[in-house]
């Protein structure tokens, strides 16, 4: 399982709101995404190639 290295984050556009996700850096230079209303709950992990394509597609409104 890969580790994560980094506190977990969110948007600043997210407000204060509770349905955000929550972001974090992993060891393998990858990213770990969790619902912010359930922090102990299942984490999604993205390869570094695969979270630089989700970027992408999010800035291009893919």
């Amino acid at each position: 399982m890969t580790k994560v290295v980094g506190p977990f984050t969110k948007s600043s556009y997210s407000g204060q709101q509770g349905n955000c996700v929550e972001v974090a850096p992993t060891i393998t230079g990858g990213r770990a995404v969790r619902d912010s209303k359930n922090p102990h709950g299942p984490l999604l992990y993205a390869a570094p190639d695969s979270w630089h394509a989700f970027l992408t597609g999010v800035k291009d409104s893919r």
